[in-house]
């Protein structure tokens, strides 16, 4: 990532108030770029979006992405040169309590933003944040591809693999050279891993849930600590975001398509056994149990193969889990001290900027 292609850039970022938005908001209003924001109100209560003032350093519009017309006239306002889409109804659980708000949001949004991003002038490059849990997940044992089959059992994953085929079918028709089309819009697909950090306090999500009990002096309850997820610093996977947007960028479809973000293979663990680590560096007394009710279906293991962005990105983690676990003690341990969460933030990006490729 250079960071002098950011000096300036206009920046368009759909879930700026989601935990990953403002992170990745804060980061580029350091590179000093110029960013605009487009979404609902924070999702949480407290959410990084509020106590890191996130909203201070950017254009901040409130808006729903199955709002076209107003989606739309935000982007002719604000006419970006890179867009990251970024929201979403991003919660398994949540899915199956929502199905109509999951597929409405993660796939119509998509449609509205494609669509909208087609009839703007001049170049662009577009980035689609999806997920590692758009493939059809078999249990393999070893990390899914680029090429793999899409699918997704609950309404989360399914709609995001439906996100997918929406990019693939606009690319196809209205973006691609090959069609007769060639708009300057070059557009990829991120598809993450299991991603973590300070600041998150997402309802349903490992970090948060077990965070949250230890500060509070209770064991954290677990669903399944036996279930296999690929673990990685938010830092780390928006980086690799930031990466491919200039990729698209300077050398357009060249790096369009779809991209895999994840940890090095030995930080692909159970759950159980990052809890365990996260334990023995929380500052003070930490257990946990194991949640004996039913719960709604969940894939029990899910790798990545990076090797594709490791290759032709040159991106690579900075991180390793055992180094994220220490940052995310860190920052909440400061910050129920009382240091400022903007703080917080801008000095682990800071030191991520100065840390290189852990291999």
């Amino acid at each position: 990532m250079d960071p002098k292609f950011w000096k300036g850039c206009k920046v368009f970022i759909t879930g700026h108030t989601g935990f990953k938005g403002s992170w990745l908001s804060l980061w580029l209003q350091r590179l000093s770029a110029h960013v605009v924001g487009y979404s609902l109100p924070a999702p949480t209560t407290p959410s990084l979006y509020e106590v890191a003032d996130v909203t201070s350093g950017m254009v901040s519009i409130v808006g729903d992405v199955r709002d076209y017309p107003r989606l739309r006239e935000s982007l002719e306002k604000h006419r970006p040169e890179v867009v990251f889409h970024m929201a979403a109804q991003s919660v398994v659980r949540l899915s199956y309590q929502d199905p109509i708000d999951t597929y409405s949001t993660n796939v119509m949004g998509t449609v509205n933003l494609l669509e909208a991003m087609r009839h703007l002038p001049g170049r662009a490059a577009i980035v689609n944040v999806t997920s590692d849990k758009s493939y059809e997940n078999k249990e393999w044992i070893w990390g899914y591809r680029e090429t793999d089959r899409l699918g997704g059992y609950d309404p989360y994953s399914n709609s995001k693999a439906c996100s997918e085929l929406v990019t693939r079918a606009f690319v196809d028709s209205f973006f691609s050279p090959v069609a007769g089309k060639d708009p300057g819009k070059s557009i990829a697909t991120a598809r993450a891993g299991n991603v973590v950090g300070g600041g998150d306090w997402t309802h349903d999500q490992l970090i948060p849930d077990v965070v949250n009990a230890f500060h509070e002096g209770r064991p954290a309850v677990l669903r399944n600590p036996h279930a296999i997820r690929p673990w990685q610093f938010v830092l780390d996977c928006l980086g690799g975001y930031m990466t491919l947007a200039e990729k698209l960028f300077l050398e357009g479809t060249r790096y369009a398509g779809p991209w895999n973000f994840g940890p090095h293979q030995d930080d692909t663990l159970a759950v159980g056994e990052l809890v365990e680590r996260l334990i023995s560096k929380w500052p003070g007394k930490a257990t946990w149990v194991q949640d004996a009710g039913s719960h709604p279906h969940e894939a029990s293991s899910l790798r990545l193969d990076t090797s594709k962005t490791v290759r032709q990105l040159g991106w690579k983690p900075r991180l390793v889990v055992t180094e994220a676990l220490d940052w995310i003690v860190d920052w909440y341990a400061r910050y129920f001290q009382g240091v400022k969460a903007k703080a917080l933030c801008v000095e682990q990006i800071q030191r991520f900027e100065e840390k290189a490729p852990t291999r």
